[in-house]
């Protein structure tokens, strides 16, 4: 069995232990996760099965939706609230400068990670320095906020926002509490989209079931598709690199042999056609 699953990940769990619990549970040989989510969030965690471990790299640089809540007036050494008090300031701001301060985010802005990341310097984690209380100055880096919605704002902010890949949501609550010349810390948080992938469509982790995998040819249903012949399926077998000789779609596409099985995962490269991804023939291996 290779492909994904779509799980609800609960608050409490961080996403390592949810591949544990899943790679456990059926006894898969190889699980991953796609897009960390931190132990005090829930929502959408897509789960790498088997050989579409070698995928993840399709699912890291995805769109994703969130929603949430951010709390004003106190600074945490996390930016979230699980964390501890550092700094604390009176939240004196309306709705109209709360605006303000969220157009300054969108559609793009320079963000620094929270110290409290899995972002490397030099080899090293920042979470790990920032234990040992010597935070890492890490640098800012262009992050896209497409949309970032006002759902409620009484005495917290509620929000719903689809940021681009490695925007850190705890970074926006610092961020805007410190335009409105306050501190802001994420309270909640539900990761409810990735790309096309959808909450929805997310099981609860007691109520997996090996039929909820998505097949990594379902994966790939909506790329175009090209059948080769005997002899060039078999050098595709082999991993062979393709031309215009071959193909002229110049796009990204399903190499296929003539009974329109899958044999490989083909990117458009430099007017190369380089394969990626090979689709094993045995869809009930599960270890």
């Amino acid at each position: 069995m290779n492909g994904i699953l779509l799980v609800n990940k609960p608050n409490g769990f961080t996403s390592h232990d949810v591949v544990y619990y899943i790679k456990k549970k059926f006894n898969f040989k190889k699980v991953g996760h796609t897009g960390t989510l931190d132990p005090f969030a829930d929502g959408l965690l897509i789960i790498l099965i088997n050989n579409a471990t070698k995928l993840a790299y399709l699912f890291d640089s995805l769109d994703k939706e969130y929603q949430g809540e951010i709390l004003f007036g106190k600074e945490y050494d996390t930016n979230d609230t699980t964390g501890n008090v550092t700094h604390e300031k009176d939240a004196n701001f309306d709705l109209t400068k709360l605006k303000l301060a969220i157009e300054k985010i969108t559609p793009s802005y320079l963000q620094i990670p929270p110290d409290y990341s899995a972002v490397k310097k030099d080899g090293i984690k920042a979470y790990q320095k920032a234990r040992e209380g010597k935070p890492l100055n890490l640098k800012a880096r262009e992050v896209y906020i497409y949309n970032f919605e006002i759902i409620n704002f009484e005495k917290s902010l509620t929000f719903k926002t689809k940021v681009s890949k490695g925007t850190y949501i705890r970074s926006i609550a610092r961020d805007l509490g410190h335009s409105l010349n306050t501190y802001g810390s994420l309270h909640k948080l539900t990761r409810t989209k990735i790309n096309d992938y959808h909450l929805n469509e997310a099981t609860n982790l007691e109520d997996l079931t090996l039929d909820k995998l998505i097949s990594d040819r379902e994966i790939f249903k909506n790329y175009p598709k090209i059948k080769f012949n005997d002899y060039i399926s078999r050098l595709i077998a082999n991993g062979t690199h393709l031309d215009n000789r071959n193909t002229d779609i110049q796009k990204n596409f399903i190499a296929t042999n003539q009974l329109d099985e899958y044999l490989a995962y083909y990117e458009y490269i430099n007017q190369k056609y380089i394969p990626k991804y090979f689709f094993k023939k045995d869809l009930n291996e599960n270890n």
